[in-house]
């Protein structure tokens, strides 16, 4: 059912109703994910423990728990998986062990497997690429914690998620981690003792060939053939409340150092945007003034500057139809990027909530669509444009259609690895149906309603002839022009990009959206501000042709973000398969061409409304 501001917003702007139906569904998607709600148990009730996937960073290639010869249970039931989990190539099924709430247990058989040739060959290639196991208990988890030394070393230790499939002697022996020690941390409620709410959950991993006996001698190696799995559960008592339990999760990463650096960086962002600001509001009140003056004297003197170009400012670019579309394109990813930042900061999208962002993320980049068609139909009609209907496919398909391309190749990469990272192909197609079924129809309507308002009043006329360009220093060409416009906002967001990085592809938590709202409203100032202030020294060049470098100017800053996706490669991520080096660098060129899109529109629009404001603030004859 439509929101009453659907409603009320329709009428008033045709892109009311895509921001309405985003944020009903990313509440709708917020609100109504299973096991937000605390869970309380009583004395000697049954604790499922589930597991999930095992990750590598080293290979970025998931694969389901059941791959290895572990204990199963008599019937394997995956749980209900919504379409961010899908995509992220969660693999959530049952398992057979037996844990009962505030039970301890020491020792507990839990099964005898025998391997064979290729089952040591499986684990010995999964110990080499450091391949971990993820559990969950009450939608918590599991941990592993590592004690640090040293000076300035926590007390409390460091936490990683997950535990290691086994180790190694570095001598070419191998062995697994076949007992585990299950410590479940519990937080009584005051109100009512009987029922008791799971707080933590950590695993001490141990390879142990007899379960009483933890030394180096005792390891359970592959040499063996039989490898007998245990288990030890403790119970301890928290003084984390239910509502706390994930702070251990979100401090994995160091949160000091992040808030002094985007601090740091903030500041001078601040401080270098008043600079420009300054210089050019000055610069601009002096020009403004000249010119009119000028205008009211019969004997002028002669123009020069900004002014002279007055006839050919708003002249058509080449490819107007492809800056159209990557205008409405970008503006649709800049919507998407505002919303679930701030649905994300309000806590709607926890990492509890597996999979919710980037639900999220894909319901409503599917219904900024609208806001799609409808900037792009708004600024083709300021070019005359008359094939609307090819600008308004265009814009439906071409940049979501390549990325579309590129996810499906690497869909299939996965897929030819047996990884649990591909995508199923009911899901691909879900997928289709909302690019073509949802978001297509609404790009269509957003052209619509953009094709039948007025066009955007421009203050002066475009002249017939095409004004000479003079020779232009080399300093205003396009390369140069590129490189400084996009080294600022890459600036703006280096800090923030790090964790981001480390969060995608170190599979780390990632929760400092407020951090993120931060750099995200620093990107967009810095780019409209970088971006005006080259359109106007190039306009002062007597150059009109600014639009397409106002697009790339900004857009520039994709350059250095896959720029750093390179360094981040070699010196952070230890991959050497060539199926994760396509998937790293395919994603990353998706991240990329996303990023040029939004910063190149940001870029762009603001440089056409100073361009507007400039020219309507003069007197032309």
């Amino acid at each position: 059912m439509l929101p009453s501001c659907g409603r009320r917003l329709l009428v008033a702007h045709p892109s009311g109703l895509a921001l309405c139906l985003a944020v009903a569904a990313s509440l709708a998607s917020a609100f109504y994910l299973p096991g937000v709600s605390p869970k309380e148990y009583e004395d000697g009730t049954a604790v499922n423990l589930k597991v999930n996937k095992l990750t590598s960073s080293k290979t970025q290639l998931p694969f389901r728990y059941y791959v290895l010869p572990y204990c199963q249970p008599k019937a394997i039931t995956p749980s209900a998986e919504n379409l961010g989990e899908l995509l992220m190539g969660d693999a959530i099924e049952n398992s057979p062990y037996d844990i009962k709430m505030m039970i301890n247990t020491t020792c507990t058989k839990l099964c005898e497997t025998t391997l064979d040739k290729s089952m040591k060959k499986k684990f010995r290639s999964m110990i080499s690429d450091n391949y971990m196991v993820n559990w969950i208990v009450d939608n918590l988890p599991a941990t592993t914690r590592y004690v640090q030394t040293g000076a300035g070393a926590n007390s409390e230790g460091m936490f990683q998620s997950g535990f290691p499939v086994g180790g190694s002697d570095g001598k070419g022996k191998y062995f697994v981690y076949n007992h585990v020690r299950l410590y479940l941390k519990y937080h009584q409620n005051k109100e009512k003792y009987q029922y008791t709410r799971i707080v933590g959950f950590e695993v001490a991993p141990d390879s142990r060939v007899d379960c009483s006996i933890s030394s180096e001698a005792n390891h359970a190696g592959l040499r063996k053939g039989k490898i007998t799995y245990t288990y030890d559960v403790q119970w301890i008592e928290s003084s984390v409340r239910w509502a706390s339990r994930w702070d251990s999760y979100l401090h994995m990463a160091g949160g000091d150092i992040h808030w002094f650096s985007i601090m740091n960086s903030f500041v001078i962002m601040v401080l270098l945007s008043g600079m420009v600001a300054m210089i050019l509001l000055r610069t601009l009140h002096r020009d403004i003034t000249k010119y009119n003056e000028l205008a009211t004297k019969e004997d002028a003197a002669e123009e020069t500057g900004w002014k002279l170009v007055h006839g050919d400012v708003f002249r058509r670019p080449e490819w107007a139809k492809l800056l159209c579309i990557s205008v409405g394109c970008g503006v649709q990813l800049l919507g998407m990027a505002v919303l679930t930042v701030i649905f994300a900061a309000l806590g709607f999208l926890s990492p509890a909530n597996r999979g919710g962002l980037l639900q999220s993320m894909m319901l409503l980049f599917t219904f900024m669509g609208m806001l799609s068609g409808h900037t792009a139909s708004r600024l083709y009609r300021v070019f005359n444009g008359e094939d609307w209907k090819l600008m308004t496919i265009g814009t439906a398909l071409l940049y979501p259609g390549f990325m579309f391309a590129i996810f499906f190749v690497l869909n299939l990469l996965i897929w030819g690895e047996e990884s649990s990272g591909a995508v199923p192909f009911p899901t691909m197609f879900a997928i289709l149906v909302m690019w073509f079924g949802i978001s297509v129809p609404l790009v269509y309507l957003g052209a619509y309603f953009g094709f039948r308002k007025d066009t955007i009043a421009l203050p002066v006329r475009t002249n017939q002839l095409v004004r000479q360009i003079p020779l232009q220093s080399w300093i205003f060409g396009t390369l140069p022009t590129s490189f400084i416009g996009g080294l600022l906002p890459f600036g703006a967001i280096f800090t923030e990009l790090y964790f981001i990085m480390s969060s995608l592809w170190n599979h780390q938590f990632y929760y400092l959206f407020g951090f993120l709202i931060l750099t995200l409203v620093i990107l967009v100032v810095t780019c409209a501000e970088i971006s005006i202030t080259l359109t106007y020294f190039q306009l002062t060049a007597e150059d009109h042709r600014w639009w397409w470098r106002s697009f790339i100017g900004c857009g520039s800053c994709a350059f250095y973000v896959f720029f750093y996706s390179v360094i981040y490669f070699t010196m952070r991520l230890q991959i050497t398969r060539w199926v994760s080096t396509f998937l790293y660098f395919g994603y990353m060129l998706i991240a990329s061409v996303s990023l040029f899109l939004l910063t190149g529109s940001v870029g762009l629009l603001s440089s056409f409304f100073f361009t507007r404001a400039i020219y309507g603030s003069i007197k032309i004859d």
